[in-house]
């Protein structure tokens, strides 16, 4: 019988750090091994009950017919009013905002609305994984621009961004909060990538996934607001699982001009045709409705946070935003990928290696706090007897 090798765009693609561990993981706990995970971003937090019951309600009520392809128009006025109150983006509901099942599929859609065979992504570095295979499917390639690590936080010089670039690049994907690292990008920060954007006549997909999860005062200023024309080369992509607690709803959204998401809706009319009905109604009950649940997670996610600056004290380099902190393990001498499989198969602790989301975040291990009470406890504890044995 022959054997199927597939496709070369399938060859270029492989599973996530996340799930190669949790592989792992499985395996060890077959031979009856305790562990604890300190790796996943998944909120531990029950979705908020009046979100809940808003679907319940549409159920009740027979929303479960096929949805509008760009998203019922109730949830799009919903986004659209969002952006507008805390974005100050005016984003026409009609035509510039697309509903689609969770932020990946966003930006997997808006790659292949933009790119084409050959171009190259801009990618900075280190940055969450997932962001790749997209871009390969999309059949780009990646430019990456190695982030700067200085004071306990990782920048994205203007410099590395030149450095980076080339004729063949199409476009900038980004995220703020940065997923791994947790910075936040200050506006001027943000402006000076937006003035390269622009110089460089390149689009911007700007992941926003987590925007509500901020401390000590940082502030989220999305790309779209700095200036019409950034605007206008700016595909904002966003979703409900962080900020709600949402995770297994699948859904998310994007804001761009309308000739793009008119390209976006065309790609996933191919795939997906939308979130269910009575999904798309609890997400608007979510944005229109009590954003208290919000500041009562994003405080416990503080008190998390400060949790892991006590456990890993001078190793630790804390977020300014999002749920994952880095470890920095560089005074140890190994990859961090060795760290990693030894604190998980002698010390029963999973957490993600920094030099899987690139070579910048070698020496780093990132963990994850969005799970609290015993089993973040469980887990500093283990984490922080390995890399004392260490």
């Amino acid at each position: 019988m022959p054997t199927w090798t597939g496709p070369e765009r399938i060859a270029q693609l492989k599973p996530s750090a996340v799930n190669s561990i949790l592989a792992e993981m499985r395996e060890l706990q077959k031979q009856g091994r305790s562990l604890v995970s300190l790796m996943r971003g998944e909120p531990d937090f029950p979705t908020p009950p009046h979100i809940v019951e808003a679907a319940v309600a549409a159920l009740r009520a027979g929303r479960t017919g096929y949805p509008d392809n760009r998203g019922e128009l109730a949830l799009r006025k919903a986004v659209s009013e969002k952006l507008e109150r805390d974005s100050g983006v005016v984003y026409d509901p009609h035509s510039e905002i697309l509903i689609v099942d969770g932020a990946t599929l966003g930006i997997y859609a808006a790659l292949m609305a933009l790119v084409e065979e050959d171009d190259e992504v801009l990618l900075p570095d280190p940055i969450y994984d997932a962001y790749q295979s997209p871009i390969r499917l999309a059949g780009a390639s990646i430019a990456r621009v190695r982030g700067e690590l200085a004071g306990g936080r990782f920048g994205l010089p203007v410099a590395a961004l030149d450095d980076a670039w080339t004729p063949d690049c199409r476009l900038l994907l980004s995220n703020t909060p940065w997923n791994p690292v947790g910075t936040v990008l200050t506006r001027a920060e943000l402006e000076r990538i937006g003035e390269f954007v622009l110089r460089r006549k390149l689009w911007l997909i700007s992941d926003e996934i987590y925007e509500r999860i901020l401390y000590d005062g940082a502030e989220h200023v999305s790309p779209a607001a700095l200036s019409p024309e950034l605007r206008a080369r700016t595909i904002v992509v966003n979703s409900f699982s962080k900020t709600y607690s949402m995770t297994g709803w699948r859904l998310g959204f994007v804001a761009a001009p309308k000739e793009i998401v008119q390209a976006m809706l065309l790609v996933l009319q191919q795939s997906s045709r939308g979130p269910a009905t009575f999904v798309q109604d609890a997400g608007a009950a979510a944005l229109d409705g009590p954003q208290e649940c919000v500041a009562e997670m994003r405080e416990a996610y503080a008190a998390r946070r400060r949790q892991v600056g006590d456990a890993l004290g001078a190793k630790a380099l804390l977020p300014e935003g999002g749920f994952f902190a880095m470890a920095d393990v560089r005074a140890s001498g190994r990859p961090s990928d060795e760290v990693r499989r030894y604190l998980l198969e002698h010390h029963g602790v999973a957490v993600a290696h920094g030099s899987a989301y690139g070579a910048a975040g070698e020496g780093l291990l990132r963990v994850s706090f969005a799970s609290g009470g015993e089993n973040l406890a469980r887990g500093l504890e283990r984490l922080r007897a390995g890399l004392a044995a260490l």
